[in-house]
């Protein structure tokens, strides 16, 4: 095991006109369980196959402790990698698949037959053992390519690119669970690369967000969630993201429209702003006995365990008066789904700002309904050119809602 550090490295795959990976600096810490989380095509398999010898960087250095190894080929750097489809020996038995790394390295037969089997026994392959790969259906197949993966003790790290792709959803519960069991255990470093949050928060000691072939943020699970540092990471992470609504600062105000919702903390001048929200941290009330953006209900999600009330906010001080000819037009009322409508205009002609609030399961809430949306206090946070800048006090300077 080692730590992996990166100096300056990017990548371009046409001759630095554009730049898949933009030159960074970065240490991946021995023994941590990483996710390196992103939609497809923002860097992380280029970053992936950097570290593991099969790209050599455009510019930059890599460092496995305190040995370079740039140019060293992946056989050289004593990395183990799972790719996103199973990369097997389709006439092998699964036994053998298995063993393959470890004969490969002359391991005694007594040692790679303890191995196999338990790696064998943490995967559910016991049963599979004897059977040719190539007669086990693909998800079963890239189970056996992730053994193989893990079967050798002593690598400096495992890589895993998008490996419960082709896996079956019941399985994947079960998989990152044994994953990270086996993390425990070893104490290998791992780097995970996913673009479904979902994986990566449950896998993952710290989380690397990556965006346009740059780190964005890095933390822990929870602090990405409650304290985003960029507009992106609010976005990508949450189900639904963050709600983000453009704003002002004036004369030390955050006002949304004419409505002031708060102060503004941090060394921020007047100015355009955007003020991000996650669904969780926002309240819809009736009354406006509370400071709050004044908006309009167009659509409720029943969800089961919780509603999802969509609001279309106008940034007035009082809600805009109830339109004549009943609720807002809907995109669709089918199931437990009533209205939703993005972008209008209210009457005065104002275009109104589209907002999600989570609330409990069996809201009163109904299309149609005026309301006023005020935030938690220290869950609003102040966006500038999508990087954070600072947050939105109460008014009362309390720490009330």
């Amino acid at each position: 095991m080692a730590d992996i550090r990166l100096e300056g490295v990017g990548h371009s795959y046409d001759g630095g006109r554009t730049w898949a990976l933009k030159p960074m600096t970065w240490t991946w810490r021995s023994g941590r369980a990483y996710a390196l989380l992103g939609p497809s095509g923002c860097g992380k398999t280029t970053l992936l196959n950097i570290i593991s010898g099969l790209l050599t960087p455009t510019t930059g250095r890599i460092w496995f402790d305190d040995r370079e190894v740039t140019t060293v080929p992946t056989a050289g750097r004593d990395i183990a990698q799972v790719f996103q489809f199973p990369v097997l020996y389709e006439e092998m038995s699964v036994y053998d698949n298995l063993a393959f790394p470890l004969r490969n390295r002359k391991y005694p037969k007594a040692e790679v037959d303890r191995r196999v089997r338990r790696v064998s026994g943490m995967l559910g392959l016991d049963d599979h053992l004897r059977r040719r790969s190539r007669r086990l259906d693909p998800g079963r197949q890239q189970i056996v390519s992730l053994g193989r993966g893990l079967v050798r003790s002593g690598v400096a790290a495992v890589l895993l690119d998008e490996p419960l792709t082709v896996v079956d959803p019941a399985m994947k519960w079960t998989l990152r669970s044994t994953l990270k069991e086996i993390h425990r255990d070893t104490g290998h470093t791992f780097i995970y690369v996913t673009h479904d949050q979902t994986e990566a928060l449950t896998f993952a000691d710290e989380v690397v967000v990556v965006k346009d072939g740059e780190i964005v943020q890095a933390g822990e699970p929870t602090e990405l969630f409650l304290s985003p540092a960029h507009e992106f990471v609010g976005h990508f992470i949450g189900s639904p993201g963050m709600n983000v609504l453009p704003a002002e600062i004036l004369d030390g105000l955050v006002r949304v429209g004419r409505a002031a919702v708060g102060r503004a903390v941090g060394d921020l001048p007047a100015g355009p702003v955007r003020i991000g929200i996650r669904p969780e941290f926002a309240v819809l009330d009736s009354a406006g006995s509370t400071p709050g953006v004044a908006g309009r209900v167009t659509g409720v999600d029943r969800m089961g365990s919780y509603d999802l009330v969509h609001v279309l906010v106008n940034g007035h001080d009082e809600p805009p008066p109830a339109e004549r000819d009943g609720p807002p037009p809907t995109e669709r009322t089918t199931g437990r789904t009533t209205g939703r409508t993005t972008g209008r205009s209210d009457q005065d002609g104002n275009a109104g700002h589209p907002l999600v609030v989570k609330t409990e399961a069996g809201s009163r809430f109904e299309p149609g309904d005026a309301g006023f949306v005020r935030f938690a206090a220290d869950r609003a946070f102040l966006f500038r050119d999508a990087v954070r800048c600072g947050t939105v006090a109460p008014l009362n300077g309390r720490g009330e809602e």
